[in-house]
């Protein structure tokens, strides 16, 4: 999936990243990350809680800019794009739904979940009229013009998702999006998801580290410590003398 380094990045990547770096204070959140992400797939990026994920996300999706490395999407560079031009393309052609709804109280359900197509400039009436589509496949249409203090945490996360999908981005950054539901509400918040994945070619990342939701995916890569599972387990340091073996085998 990976070129070499002398490469340009493979015209099927959507998404391309070359040796990725990223510390806070000091501390490694990534080491070293490189992947590729086809035009409608559905990756899982697995691992535990600080593996390094919603970092990952945040560097693809051009809301931090990599410390070392590249990233590209669709064979443009977003690493040497400047701050106006990645919020642009963050809000034109990505979406983004997280672990938290992170809607404006003061806005109504419809203008949270037409909020893209408002900034974008969209006729109001095309942008409600997008955002009760979606909110109807979410089974919330009912709810479109209360404020979102009206609605239950799950029905806030499918006004997140109605959001995420408004403008039928090209890639979605989904941050543990089923983190805070129970299995019903999981459930359906997923299969909406896919399906409008699948339905309208939009390429998925996402990040869980629930077995049941990494299991949707096309593909997954596991993140430990910052790095890819098979580059931290490489990292760790291994007892390999007599000593060390002799340590292991007494406290077995």
């Amino acid at each position: 999936m990976v070129a070499p380094p002398d490469n340009a990045p493979p015209d099927n990547d959507v998404l391309w990243a070359r040796s990725l770096h990223y510390s806070y204070d000091g501390a490694p959140a990534l080491v070293e990350v490189s992947v590729g992400v086809r035009q409608g797939e559905i990756l899982a990026l697995t691992g535990p809680r600080g593996s390094g994920k919603t970092t990952l996300l945040r560097c693809l999706s051009g809301q931090l800019r990599p410390q070392q490395g590249e990233v590209w999407f669709n064979s443009v560079p977003v690493h040497t794009m400047g701050t106006l031009i990645r919020e642009r393309l963050r809000r034109d052609r990505f979406g983004w739904i997280g672990h938290e709804p992170q809607l404006l109280p003061e806005l109504k359900v419809w203008e949270n979940a037409a909020l893209p197509l408002l900034l974008a400039g969209a006729p109001h009436r095309s942008a409600r009229n997008a955002a009760c589509e979606w909110l109807d496949r979410l089974d919330i249409g009912g709810f479109a013009r209360k404020r979102p203090g009206a609605l239950s945490r799950a029905e806030c996360q499918r006004v997140a998702l109605a959001r995420a999908l408004v403008n039928e981005p090209e890639v979605i950054f989904a941050d543990e999006p089923t983190a805070p539901l129970h299995r019903t509400e999981r459930a359906l918040l997923l299969r909406t998801l896919t399906t409008a994945a699948r339905s309208h070619d939009i390429t998925v990342l996402l990040a869980t580290h629930d077995e049941a939701t990494a299991a949707a995916a096309d593909r997954r890569i596991a993140l430990l410590d910052g790095r890819l599972a098979g580059a931290a387990a490489a990292a760790s340091p291994v007892a390999d003398t007599t000593e060390d073996q002799a340590a292991c085998s007494l406290s077995a």
